[in-house]
């Protein structure tokens, strides 16, 4: 019967001198954790780590005030899973969210959601099986996909950074594997964004197709629509977040001016927020693409929550390509067969991207059969994980 016998939080800079629309990165930061078991293999604890995705700071205050405290104070047996074999992420986030009011998602979400990603881990482990296979077979998803659809995320504005660094990006982006690049807009007039666009799809041949752009909520309805008649002759893969996320009637108004598709949902964190979404923001489930973060969100059990909604509302789970760049949610991708994943080729290290060993091969990536998310298989961000405890 494995028991927590500690957990360590912390926190890591992942800044840069790049913004994006409406916030730099010069100051961001995210917390990480390490959940420690009582079972000892090699003779060491298992231990499962996880971290927030990046654009949310570290939500270390509410981790060591709340949610680190109920955990360790909860009976061991009340966070068991039913065979006793490890430590059930679904009863775990009962307790870390009791007494915890409906709403204000905010911060607790990712606190939750950083817990969530370790206990995860640390079960797989347990089981020594790679999560999305865990996974798979644990919540009866039926066989995981064997390789995942990744787009790499980047084109963010930086001080110096003219067209002729911004197609060398890219171009680095498909030497890498990448088919499908996304680019930011919003932070620069539409005029030179729209350079920006072009000068990117000369790098891609000319296929919009190739190509997202992110506006990362910046706009009013007024400038959502004068960007989508822009951008609409391009034919781009979506156009993401024009407006604020909670801001459904502007969603909804565009929706039915702009025939191409849209993209949004990263920014709300509960299964209630995407149901509004579904409910009122005009998307269109044969297009549309959905991007709720499992982590920033209470984690993989309230995104599975989220999953089961969007089953009942009509939308496949092929449209929901979430948001976060890491090898967490490409488990979950593969598991619950999503329809791909983001990814941060150079950006948000240590936490960004993939096992170092990671295979780029047209677009695609194949997981490995590292048990847990395989974090040992990225060293730096490993080596963060284990100063936390060594």
């Amino acid at each position: 019967m494995p028991r927590i016998v500690a957990i360590h939080e912390g926190t890591v800079a992942i800044s840069s001198a790049m913004s994006n629309a409406f916030i730099d990165f010069s100051a961001m930061d995210c917390s990480i954790v390490a959940v420690v078991s009582d079972v000892v293999r090699d003779g060491q604890p298992v231990v499962g780590y996880g971290f927030n995705s990046n654009g949310r700071y570290s939500a270390g205050e509410i981790l060591r005030r709340r949610i680190i405290p109920r955990l360790l104070a909860a009976p061991p047996d009340e966070l068991l899973t039913d065979d006793e074999a490890a430590i059930d992420p679904v009863r775990a986030w009962d307790v870390m969210m009791r007494n915890e009011k409906p709403g204000g998602h905010g911060e607790r979400s990712v606190a939750v959601g950083v817990i969530d990603m370790a206990l995860f881990d640390l079960a797989a482990k347990l089981a020594e099986q790679p999560l999305h296979r865990w996974l798979a077979k644990h919540f009866e998803l039926g066989e995981p996909d064997e390789d995942v659809f990744v787009y790499a995320a980047g084109g963010y504005y930086a001080p110096g950074k003219d067209l002729a660094r911004l197609r060398d990006e890219i171009a680095e982006f498909l030497g890498q594997g990448y088919d499908v690049v996304k680019i930011k807009i919003g932070g620069a007039p539409l005029a030179e964004d729209l350079k920006r666009i072009e000068a990117v799809l000369e790098v891609l041949g000319g296929d919009g197709n190739r190509l997202a752009v992110d506006a990362n909520g910046r706009f009013d309805l007024a400038t959502a629509l004068d960007y989508g008649r822009a951008l609409e002759p391009y034919g781009l893969r979506w156009y993401e977040e024009p407006g604020d996320p909670l801001d459904f009637a502007l969603n909804a108004t565009l929706a039915e001016h702009y025939s191409l598709p849209l993209a949004t949902g990263e920014n709300l964190f509960s299964t209630t927020d995407a149901r509004n979404l579904i409910r009122y923001g005009g998307l269109r489930p044969d297009r549309d693409i959905l991007q709720f973060d499992p982590v920033l969100g209470y984690g993989l059990v309230e995104y599975l929550r989220t999953q089961d909604m969007l089953r009942r509302h009509g939308w496949s789970s092929r449209r929901c390509i979430p948001h976060g760049g890491h090898q967490f949610a490409c488990h979950i991708a593969a598991a619950a067969h999503l329809g791909g994943n983001e990814s941060y080729p150079g950006e948000f290290q240590p936490t960004g991207g993939f096992a170092d060993s990671a295979i780029i091969e047209r677009g695609r990536l194949r997981l490995g059969e590292t048990p847990g998310i395989g974090f040992e298989d990225k060293a730096n961000l490993y080596r963060a994980f284990r100063a936390l405890h060594d």
